[in-house]
This record gives C-alpha cells, sequence and structure tokens, in this order.
C-alpha cells in the first residue's frame, strides 16, 4: 500500500486505477495494493516539485487484530483505499507536517507515528474515492451479505438490462426499501451504482483492447451512445476517446 503526498504541483496530472484528474497544489492519496497508479507533470509548470511516498505491506496490521472494533476505521479506508483515498485540503494541511517529519523517525516510533498517522486520516472527512469499484476487479467488503450479492450479480450481467426489481429481489427485498438500503450504504443510487459498475469494465476494455468506443460501449451494456457519452463525460470528466488517449498517450512521470 502507498500513501502519496505531493507538493508544489498544480497543474500535474493524477491517474489512478481508471481516474484521471489534474491536481492542485498538493495532494495526498491513499492507494490500495495492485491498483495502477500515477502522478505525471502534465500542465505542471513548478521545478519545486516535493512527493514524500510512505510504503507499508497491506498486512501491517493483522487481519484478526484490524477486525477489532478499535480499529474499524482504518480498516474501512484500507478497504475503500482499493480504490485510492484522496484526501481533503484541511487534512493535507493538517497531517503533511508529519508526514515530511516521519523520515527523522526511526524504528519503534516511526512505526507508532504511522499508525496515529493513518488513524487520523481514517476519520477525516471529506474524503473521495477515485477508481470505479469494478475497474480493479477485486473483492470489496460493504459489511452486508445482501448488498455484496446483489453487487456480484451487477458485475456478473453488467451487460444486459439489469431492472431494480431484478437486483430487490436478490436482496430479498421490496423496491422501494431495498433503494433506500443500497443508498445508505453505499451512498449511491441503484442507477448510479450499475453504471459505475460498467464505466469500470469501460474503461478497462478502453486500455486494454483496440475494440471501438461504441463497441465497447455496446458490450458493456450502454444501448444508447448519447446517454453512454454523457454518463462517461459525467463521471470521467473527458470523452471515452480523450480517456483512451491520456491513458496510454506519452506521460512524463513526476
Amino acid at each position: 500500500m502507498e500513501l502519496n503526498l505531493v507538493l508544489n504541483a498544480a497543474g500535474a496530472k493524477r491517474i489512478v486505477g481508471d481516474h484521471i484528474a489534474e491536481i492542485e497544489e498538493q495532494e495526498l492519496v491513499l492507494v490500495g495494493s495492485n491498483l495502477s497508479h500515477g502522478w505525471f507533470t502534465h500542465n505542471c509548470v513548478s521545478e519545486d516539485i516535493r512527493e514524500v511516498t510512505i510504503q507499508f505491506h497491506k498486512d501491517l496490521l493483522d487481519e484478526k487484530f484490524l477486525k477489532r472494533n478499535q480499529l474499524s476505521f482504518i480498516r474501512n479506508m484500507f478497504e475503500q483505499s482499493k480504490r485510492g483515498v484522496l484526501f481533503s485540503k484541511e487534512t493535507i494541511e493538517r497531517i503533511s507536517p508529519r508526514l515530511l517529519a516521519l523520515s527523522k523517525k526511526s524504528g519503534f516510533d516511526s512505526i507508532l507515528e504511522l499508525l496515529s498517522i493513518l488513524h487520523d486520516l481514517s476519520i477525516s472527512r471529506d474524503t473521495k474515492l477515485l477508481s470505479d469499484s469494478s475497474f480493479t476487479k477485486e473483492d470489496y467488503n460493504y459489511n452486508s451479505r445482501r448488498i455484496e450479492k446483489v453487487f456480484e450479480y451487477m458485475n456478473n450481467n453488467f451487460n444486459r438490462l439489469i431492472t431494480l426489481s431484478e437486483v430487490a429481489k436478490i436482496a430479498n427485498m421490496p423496491e422501494a426499501s431495498f433503494s433506500r438500503f443500497i443508498k445508505k450504504r453505499t451512498g449511491y443510487n441503484f442507477i448510479d451504482s450499475l453504471n459505475e459498475i460498467r464505466l469500470g469494465h469501460v474503461s478497462r476494455m478502453l486500455i486494454d483492447t483496440t475494440q471501438s468506443v461504441a463497441e465497447i460501449a455496446f458490450i458493456c451494456g450502454f444501448n444508447n451512445m448519447a446517454n453512454f457519452n454523457r454518463t462517461f463525460k459525467s463521471k470521467k470528466g473527458c470523452t471515452p476517446k480523450e480517456f483512451r488517449e491520456n491513458y496510454v498517450g506519452k506521460r512524463v512521470f513526476i
């Protein structure tokens, strides 16, 4: 796992999974294991870019230890890191001095400080998940067997029409109750959740294949190109063609 602090890099480009965006002056992101990522100079003209990367094994905290109630926030943050977690400006201002000073600590003190930083990050507000859930093909823990069954079903059937009635039956709940339930558990309604799954598969195919945008959209369950392009640009901030060019184009690492 990686905790990445980037300073003085306004205009640089962030790529985490299938997420692409231009960053501001400072940046703090927690990246889970096996999640592709990088920061590139892009439109950044600063000659004083600074980056601090802290790497640690995902088993730094034993799984049984992580299940203790006192570590529930860190456990949830590690789960979210499979998609990349972007922290707020307020959190960066509070945590960055400690990250910059961490290299001056050693031995047990460095471990204690890292755990303290991870805890403070795990309870911070206004975090943002970056990559789509289906992009990394990781299994996610939603702390609800019903939600996990629904997401497993949508992941296996994203290429065809799926209705709210259909997934509500999978969860064994009335439609209205399920709509409220999925929104409370994930922060997204049913349609947004389904679109996120489909866009994750779209992004992977745009990167890994040479199939046309229209072919990929159809394969991933989008039967209306106008709606597909609108949904993709709303979520990714660029068109599918621009996404493909941005991801596979020439890059210069920070």
